[in-house]
């Protein structure tokens, strides 16, 4: 997305998810300022495949909610 990115990770439960986003979030995009200062998290559990395809098809629901809009 333009404005935002949609991850599934898997953690072991040996990690915290903060310490994970907290390791992603360090790396360093030079000049940049990549990441906000929060995140959001869920848990997937048995509805993986629709989290899955939520991500897959985020930016083409976008698009067609942005194109709606025009009409208002």
């Amino acid at each position: 997305m333009g404005d935002h990115v949609h991850m599934m990770l898997s953690i072991p439960p040996k990690y915290s998810v903060s310490g994970v986003v907290g390791y992603i979030k360090a790396k360093n995009f030079v000049g940049l300022n990549f990441w906000a200062r929060g995140y959001y998290v869920s848990t997937v559990g048995r509805d993986e495949a629709q989290v899955r395809n939520y991500i897959r098809e985020q930016e083409k629901e976008d698009r067609r909610l942005d194109q709606l809009k025009m009409f208002e």
